[in-house]
C-alpha cells in the first residue's frame, strides 16, 4: 500500500474521456493538473490531494527560479 492516495486509473479515464496514458496526461495538464505523470508502468498517476486542492482552485505554489 501506498503512503499518499491516488486517483484509479478508471477515474482518470472518467475526468479525461481517454484510455491511453499520454492523452490523459496532456488533458490533465490542460486543466491545471501539473503533478500528474505517467509512472514506469505506463500509467497516469494522480494524487488525490493535488486534485482535490485543484478542484478547491488553491493557487500552484510559486516556482523557484535561480
Amino acid at each position: 500500500m501506498t503512503d499518499f492516495a491516488i486517483l484509479t486509473p478508471n477515474e482518470i479515464e472518467a475526468m479525461t474521456g481517454f484510455k491511453i496514458a499520454t492523452r490523459q496526461l496532456a488533458v490533465l495538464r490542460e486543466r491545471g493538473f501539473h503533478r500528474a505523470f505517467v509512472n514506469r508502468a505506463g500509467t497516469v498517476v494522480l494524487e488525490r490531494a493535488h486534485y482535490d486542492a485543484v478542484c478547491r482552485g488553491q493557487p500552484r505554489p510559486p516556482i523557484c527560479r535561480f
